[in-house]
């Protein structure tokens, strides 16, 4: 009996030990990076889409504010101006305003703007540390747009229950006292936690100790 030879090995098959290189090998997502606490970190995504909710929020109630009153004074702007226009020794030619233009008037004009600018900043001033300190501190960790998108702020100790309201009060004023007084200070805060490792913390972030988790 002739002696039986194994079969030619088909063309492209694989030895069952070969194993393909470490590039072509089946790609594994990266794992979510977590907090001290073992939750999940918020993603860029989630904290941008929370702030523009937020500020959407603010920019309404700031209308609420300005908008009455900027009817109000473009209505006196425009009455000043005629009186000036209508007034004896008016001259468009000449730079200033005619002899008898009423400075009281003018007064009347721009001293209203004035105080509503200090106003708006003081306003404003409040209603950011109500909102992200007072209310955000009464919600556990989230405002409005937090909520929507599933994350909270935490303590960076786990052995810390929640965060103060002095951690929230040093957020708020790291965030929006020094962005107000810094230029260019709040895209660099708000951009950090791009490159920040590991907790990928903002800069107020940081200030306060705390990081923003995913809780949905």
């Amino acid at each position: 009996m002739a002696p039986v030879s194994n079969p030619p090995p088909t063309q492209g098959a694989v030895s069952p030990q070969w194993q393909p290189p470490p590039q072509y090998q089946q790609y594994q997502p990266l794992p979510p990076a977590i907090a001290p606490n073992g939750q999940p970190l918020a993603s860029f995504a989630d904290r941008f889409l929370a702030y523009l909710i937020d500020h959407v929020i603010y920019l309404v109630v700031s209308l609420i504010w300005t908008i009455p009153f900027m009817i109000w004074w473009v209505y006196q702007f425009n009455e000043f101006f005629n009186e000036v226009a209508n007034s004896p020794g008016f001259d468009p030619d000449q730079p200033g305003p005619p002899p008898s233009a009423d400075f009281d008037g003018f007064l009347g004009l721009y001293v209203p703007m004035l105080l509503f600018i200090l106003a708006t900043l003081v306003l404003a001033t409040v209603y950011t540390y109500v909102y992200w300190v007072e209310i955000q501190m009464r919600r556990g960790g989230q405002t409005v747009g937090k909520r929507i998108m599933k994350i909270r702020v935490i303590p960076v100790d786990p052995a810390q229950a929640e965060v103060t309201r002095s951690g929230y009060v040093v957020r708020w004023a790291v965030q929006y006292l020094v962005g107000a007084a810094v230029p260019f200070f709040n895209l660099i805060d708000g951009l950090w936690q791009l490159w920040d490792k590991p907790l990928q913390q903002c800069l107020h972030d940081k200030a306060a100790k705390t990081v923003v988790v995913k809780v949905g």
